[in-house]
């Protein structure tokens, strides 16, 4: 099921109020940013040029790969010519091949194709175009899309990727142990709007000296994390599906808060380096490069990368300073996905909301006009939690409970308060409320500001059964 789908099912109906006009308020995603659109991989969406250039570039390696001229010599699978040495017999040997030789040859022509096919494979893909699989066209499309389908530079790259691979076992590196250190320097979590795995990698992690040491003090210790880098690149493909019309890039996401700066040699050795062979070998794999919590020192660190990027690597670069994390993040990853520490509404072991009622709503609340929130609880005893958050704060809030019973009082459940900007640890309110008679919750948001204010939210109420 879609994320939208998802949605739109599983959270209840919300009401809302804005300036004393009540209206139905069906929860939606954030909207999703229409700055990026990825290429189609479909054939019938390609251009004259693509179309001309995909035949080309597969024709070329369709040879190679029969010709086994597609790796260097030495590590060719041995080369089966197919042909059946036939017995010396002297005058026999100019007359025409017997129905069972011609058998015994076709056998080994097929076997020959089999094992081919079998060896020349990439990301769990087989290559040779000759099979009609459309995942081939997905790859040799990555490739030709890098190098500006430019058919014989794509071909090179391909032929220099794969030789890369078997110089350094790369197929080999996902069952690598890696240590726990490297851990938390990076992990994959969840899905962006579009459906891309995304990963996210913390570079403050090396501001511990003795991890920084262990990490790149070396050319050994340079060796074990570009090796560990390319094991995560690994398990991030994993997660793809490299068919026309399937999610075939990743989102990165590269926080680097209380990242060492570029004057330390190890780590702008280390950064070239990774560089380098993940443009190199790892083709349009990264649908966006998100720089968040950038200093002043990554323009100088940007500057001295840029000359081994590609112009269409660099497009895909989006940088946010640390005021702008989750405006910039919340375009592209649902409110619900970005981590608590980045202004989003994902904890860890949160055991509150689940995937089933995690969804979160988005009000734009105007310059100077009040929205309110209308949670029901009409069943006694019930417990209703809920979380809101608005970017960049600076609003009155508070919470309400109102009985059914007009004989009861109003109970207040938070007093109006000013909610100035804060830290993005410290995540959206939440706020939790048994009620004790029928009734609803009204919470209200008073934007005094003369911006507009964007609120998100999201509730669910237990019945006390459950409880």
């Amino acid at each position: 099921m879609a994320v939208e789908d998802s949605i739109a099912q599983e959270q209840p109906s919300k009401v809302a109020q804005e300036n004393g006009k009540v209206f139905l308020s069906e929860p939606t995603a954030v909207e999703k940013s229409s700055s990026y659109r990825e290429e189609s991989d479909f054939l019938s969406d390609l251009q004259d040029f693509e179309k001309k250039a995909l035949f080309e570039l597969k024709t070329q390696l369709e040879e190679a790969i029969l010709g086994n001229c597609l790796l260097k010599k030495e590590d060719q699978p041995e080369k089966n010519d197919g042909n059946v040495m036939k017995a010396e017999k002297g005058d026999e040997e100019d007359q025409p091949e017997d129905a069972g030789e011609e058998k015994a040859t076709q056998q080994c022509e097929e076997k020959k194709f089999e094992e081919i096919n079998n060896i020349l494979c990439l990301w769990g893909v087989p290559l040779l175009p000759s099979k009609g699989r459309e995942a081939t066209d997905v790859i040799l499309l990555k490739f030709l899309r890098a190098r500006e389908f430019k058919v014989n530079d794509a071909f090179e790259m391909l032929k220099n990727t794969l030789q890369w691979r078997k110089d350094g076992n790369i197929d080999s590196v996902l069952e690598e142990e890696f240590g726990a250190e490297l851990g938390s320097a990076a992990y994959m979590n969840e899905i962006d709007k579009e459906g891309h795995p995304v990963c996210y990698n913390i570079y403050g992690v090396f501001e511990d000296e003795e991890l920084y040491k262990k990490t790149f003090g070396t050319d050994e210790n340079r060796r074990h994390f570009l090796r560990w880098r390319f094991q995560l690149m690994e398990k991030g493909i994993q997660k793809l599906d490299l068919r026309p019309g399937g999610v075939t890039s990743l989102l990165q996401i590269n926080d680097l808060k209380n990242s060492p700066g570029p004057s330390r040699k190890e780590l702008r050795i280390a950064m070239k380096q990774a560089v380098g062979a993940l443009q190199d070998n790892y083709p349009e794999y990264v649908a966006r490069n998100i720089f968040i919590n950038v200093p002043f020192w990554f323009y100088a660190l940007n500057a001295l990368l840029s000359p081994f990027l590609t112009q269409r690597s660099k497009s895909k670069f989006v940088v946010a300073r640390p005021a702008k994390v989750t405006d910039t993040l919340l375009k592209y990853i649902p409110a619900e996905e970005v981590p608590v520490q980045y202004g989003g509404f994902k904890r860890e072991n949160d055991f509150e909301f689940s995937d089933q009622d995690a969804a979160v709503s988005e009000i734009s609340i105007k310059a100077g006009s009040t929205v309110t929130i209308e949670i029901p609880a009409e069943e006694v005893g019930s417990t209703s939690i809920w979380e809101l958050m608005v970017l960049n704060w600076e609003v009155n809030y508070k919470a309400e409970f109102v009985p059914f019973d007009q004989g009861s009082y109003t109970i207040i459940v938070q007093k109006s308060k000013k909610m100035v900007s804060q830290s993005l640890e410290a995540g959206p309110i939440r706020n939790t409320f048994i009620n004790n008679e029928s009734g609803k919750l009204i919470l209200t948001i008073d934007n005094t500001s003369s911006k507009k204010k964007r609120l998100l939210y999201r509730y669910k109420t237990k019945k006390s059964s459950s409880l």
